[in-house]
């Protein structure tokens, strides 16, 4: 059966200029991103057999709402690019028909597919979609199709690509590659990291899930009758998207309200995935019930990871980019495991270009070919094109901040890196930018005082820049000077002497603390900075720990009052020259907010309780309590 026009109704007339070029050029040449929306529905309706809103049925009998995009002229059965989302992309959106178009003129069938409880897919919405059953069947359901050649590649950024991955343990006979951008939220547990989905770093609530929920979970949805044939499907998709139109918040002033655990039910929203998240400590056996990739799982699929400094999960994604390179469970796929890292926040990956800024910070050419690497990946493994992504591709493709250029390597971190220990030292008063903090090589001697500071949850710590997303606008993700935030008497600041070569770090880097507190609990905020020559103090990223979690998430232990306790945020992950002149900046606090939600420092159930203490806390820095942070520091090669 032919679908072609399906998209637009109708074939449109005076358009065959552009036909002429859209089809008689690659994809690479196209400028798809050039055209107007108008345009590039008239050019998918004339190249495409287009069906809208087919439904899919899942073992369960659940069904699905799938868009399939087949090209016009096809010969023979077709390879699959298959992007699977909680979003609203298939009633007819502009950015759905500029990939489907870019797929079907390079030769592929492109299907879209909702999540279950998602506009026109039936059933109970849950994170990350069921991959290892819904997934699973709907990789069945296309192998299985007449126009499929059998093999498919998942392809997606954020929520799109977080339940490719646990899929990929499953290792579907048709799952033949895939490209997660952007992934960490589907990453439960992996090596150093628990963070179940970005819930938690360093055990610590990150607020970015509770806004993105109001926007997603939506328990209340209208649902149409369940006996409408697709044609009927298809016209009402048309018109309609189902989809949910909630009052706007006022983030910045919500996102205080106490107690944490109904700060959606105090705007009307009722019960849903929010309130069973937040009750779910970070070593709750739940955590493995859902969708999360955790490393007990295998690995069966060659990968193509786009990854990004300024993002909310840079240290998951590359402990997981390293674990599914070494887990073994199926040794094709851990042989073809490749990533690229760039300077871009969450998913951005479309802004990597010249004259790039992140934040307050220039950081010069970033071009880099996303699409050509896309399809040429895909090429490879669903084409079977063995030149279209040689072998000998680097696995490692890295922007270097501070060099400002693309560096390759063999594995992450560099091969070579150097373990560097530098150790947090003061004479007592490294309270702010005006202290007496250093970062110095040299270890304390026996006794040297410790830095205190106040930590009252009433005035947290402000959050400006660093790695997240998705957060209502509560934080800007990028290279944002801290001056203004190192300015309060509460952050301890230490900074090493001006450097007289370049420093590239590259890697995990690794925080230390020795501290202790007259609060039964309290957080531990760190940050890593480059302090450029005029004093602009450019954030790289931060880490934060609980420290009833020190001795691990399975066993929370509160403080006692002058007890001195060692400390280890999860790393920080980046990939910075420090430049000659600059200088190396460490951070510590109790708190950043709105990022991560406040202690109150009862040492109670905090996401429950209304009522805060003020934390006098210290960092100790002698003897055998130094404090030190570790970098993985790459020497130039001779």
């Amino acid at each position: 059966m032919n679908f072609r026009c399906r998209i637009a109704n109708r074939c449109m007339a005076g358009m065959a200029a552009l036909m002429l070029v859209v089809s008689s050029l690659p994809a690479s040449a196209q400028g798809i991103s050039d055209f107007s929306d108008e345009a590039v529905a008239r050019a998918l309706a004339e190249q495409a057999d287009v069906r809208m809103i087919e439904m899919v049925p899942m073992r369960d009998g659940v069904r699905l709402a799938t868009n399939i995009y087949l090209p016009g002229n096809a010969r023979g059965p077709l390879p699959t690019i298959f992007w699977r989302t909680p979003y609203n992309e298939l009633s007819y959106q502009a950015r759905t028909s500029r990939r489907a178009l870019e797929a079907v003129s390079r030769g592929y069938a492109f299907v879209v597919q909702n999540e279950r409880g998602r506009y026109y897919s039936e059933g109970q919405y849950e994170i990350l979609g069921h991959p290892q059953t819904d997934g699973y069947d709907a990789l069945t359901w296309i192998a299985d199709q007449p126009w499929s050649n059998g093999k498919v590649g998942t392809l997606g950024c954020s929520s799109s690509a977080e339940w490719q991955l646990a899929l990929a343990a499953q290792n579907h006979p048709a799952h033949a590659a895939m490209i997660p951008m952007a992934a960490g939220a589907g990453i439960g547990e992996v090596g150093r990291f628990h963070e179940q989905g970005n819930w938690y770093t360093g055990g610590v609530p990150r607020t970015l899930f509770f806004v993105w929920l109001y926007g997603v979970d939506n328990p209340l949805r209208a649902q149409l009758p369940g006996d409408l044939d697709q044609p009927r499907m298809a016209r009402i998709a048309r018109y309609n998207d189902l989809a949910a139109r909630k009052p706007d918040v006022e983030w910045t002033r919500q996102i205080r309200h106490l107690p944490v655990a109904t700060l959606l039910a105090d705007l009307g929203e009722p019960p849903a995935t929010f309130e069973e998240l937040i009750a779910r400590a970070p070593a709750d056996p739940a955590w493995h019930r859902g969708g999360l990739y955790h490393d007990d799982m295998g690995w069966g699929v060659p990968a193509l990871w786009f990854n990004s400094w300024y993002d909310v999960s840079i240290g998951p994604n590359m402990e997981l980019f390293n674990h599914a390179r070494s887990v073994g469970s199926d040794p094709e796929a851990s042989a073809n495991q490749y990533v690229v890292i760039g300077p871009n926040n969450h998913c951005r990956f479309d802004g990597l270009g010249p004259d790039f800024v992140s934040g307050d910070r220039n950081l010069g050419d970033a071009s880099f070919d996303v699409d050509r690497e896309v399809y040429a990946f895909f090429d490879r493994w669903l084409k079977g094109d063995s030149n279209a992504f040689p072998q000998s591709t680097p696995a490692v493709r890295y922007f270097a901040m501070g060099a400002n250029r693309w560096q390759s390597a063999t594995q992450w971190p560099p091969a070579g890196a150097e373990e560097v220990r530098l150790y947090l030292r003061s004479a007592g008063s490294a309270n702010s930018l005006y202290g007496d903090g250093r970062l110095l090589a040299e270890p304390p001697p026996d006794r040297e005082p410790p830095d205190a500071y106040a930590y009252d949850p009433a005035n947290p710590v402000q959050t400006i820049g660093g790695g997240d997303c998705c957060n209502g606008g509560l934080v800007t993700a990028g290279a944002f000077d801290q001056r203004a935030i190192e300015a309060r008497d509460d952050v301890l600041v230490y900074t090493s002497e001006p450097l007289t070569e370049p420093m590239e770090v590259s890697g995990f880097v690794e925080a230390v603390l020795n501290v202790s507190s007259d609060a039964k609990d309290t957080d531990f905020a760190v940050k890593l900075v480059d302090v450029a020559p005029d004093g602009t103090a450019y954030i790289l990223g931060d880490t934060i720990m609980r420290a009833r979690y020190r001795d691990g998430y399975e066993r929370p232990r509160l403080m006692e009052p002058g007890q001195v306790y060692t400390v280890r945020p999860t790393p920080i992950t980046i990939s910075n020259t420090f430049l000659a002149g600059h200088r190396i900046r460490i951070e510590v606090t109790s708190s950043n907010f709105p990022k991560f939600v406040r202690n109150l420092n009862t040492g109670g159930p905090n996401e429950t309780e209304t009522q805060m203490v003020v934390a006098r806390n210290q960092v100790h820095h002698s003897g055998d309590a130094a404090s030190y942070i570790v970098l993985p520091v790459v020497r130039p090669s001779e």
